[in-house]
C-alpha cells in the first residue's frame, strides 16, 4: 500500500461528499446502460449446438433447465489443458449460490471447449457446483467468438476483426481461447440470443475486485495479476494472509 493521507474528520467528510456525488452520477449512468442492454433486440438461434454434461449429450435448450433465461460464461479451458484458466477461475470464485437467479427465472452455466471429463475433474477440484458443459466438437465457441482459429472461422473479438485488434495492440486475443458472457432467452420453444460481452464486459462479475475497489489499495491491475494470481487451492497457506 502506498502512502495514505491523514486529515481531520471535517476534511475527510468534505472529500467523501464530493466522492458521493460522483458515485451517484456513475450509478445513474450504469442504470442507463443496463436499461439499454435489456432493450436490445434479439436474434433467433437457428443452429443446433450439442454439448456434453453430467447427463450426456444435450442441446442448447436443455441448458435452460426449464427456465426462461440463460446466462453462459465462456470459461477458457482448451482441450489440451489440464486445468481451466486461472483468470476465469478468479471470476467464478465470486459466483455464489444460484438460488436467487433461479427465482428470477434465470439459469447460469459455464461452457468450455475442454472435454467433459476434464471439466468435471477440475470442477470437483475447485469445489464448484454450478452447471458446466463441454462444447467440444461443436461450433458454439467459434460462432460466439471465444475460440479463435482462422482455419475454422474468421477471427473476431469484442466486435472487432483481426486487423483492428492487431492495430490496437490486442494481438493476444486473436488466437486460442478467450472469455466472454452470452445471454439467451427462450419463448415458445425457440431460443434467442440477446447479448454477448467480452473483454471488460463481464468484469462486473468479479466480486473480489468489486470489494477491493472500496479499499485504498484497490483491485489489482491486469499486468500485476500474472505475478501473484493462482487457482485458489494453489496458494501456499502462509501467503494467503500476506500482501501479494
Amino acid at each position: 500500500m502506498g502512502d495514505i493521507q491523514v486529515v481531520s474528520r471535517d476534511a475527510w467528510l468534505a472529500a467523501r461528499k464530493r466522492l458521493l456525488a460522483n458515485e451517484e452520477q456513475a450509478a445513474r449512468a450504469l442504470a442507463e446502460v443496463s436499461a439499454e442492454r435489456q432493450a436490445l433486440p434479439v436474434v433467433e438461434v437457428d443452429k443446433e449446438y450439442v454439448f456434453e454434461g453430467p447427463d450426456g449429450k444435450v442441446t442448447l435448450p436443455a441448458l435452460f433447465e426449464g427456465r426462461g433465461q440463460l446466462v453462459v460464461y465462456h470459461f477458457m479451458f482448451d482441450p489440451a489443458w489440464d486445468a481451466g484458466c486461472k483468470f476465469c477461475s478468479y471470476l467464478v470464485d465470486s459466483i455464489g449460490n444460484l438460488t436467487h437467479l433461479h427465482r428470477r427465472d434465470t439459469t447460469f452455466a459455464l461452457v468450455s471447449r475442454a472435454p467433459y471429463a476434464k471439466i468435471e475433474q477440475f470442477r470437483s477440484r475447485m469445489g464448484w457446483t454450478m452447471p458446466w458443459y463441454s462444447s467440444f466438437g461443436s461450433d458454439f465457441n467459434y460462432d460466439f467468438h471465444v475460440t479463435q482459429d482462422e482455419d475454422v472461422a474468421p477471427v473476431e473479438y469484442n466486435y472487432q476483426d483481426k486487423e483492428t485488434l492487431v492495430r490496437n495492440g490486442e494481438e493476444w486475443v486473436t488466437q486460442g481461447e478467450q472469455s466472454g458472457l452470452s445471454v439467451f432467452v427462450q419463448q415458445n420453444g425457440t431460443v434467442y440470443h440477446t447479448y454477448s460481452g467480452y473483454s471488460d464486459g463481464p468484469t462486473v462479475l468479479h466480486g473480489t475486485d468489486t470489494l477491493l475497489d472500496f479499499t485504498p489499495q484497490g483491485k489489482p491491475r491486469l499486468e500485476e495479476m500474472n505475478g501473484w494470481l493462482r487457482h485458489h487451492d494453489k496458494y501456499a497457506p502462509h501467503l494467503i494472509e500476506e500482501q501479494p
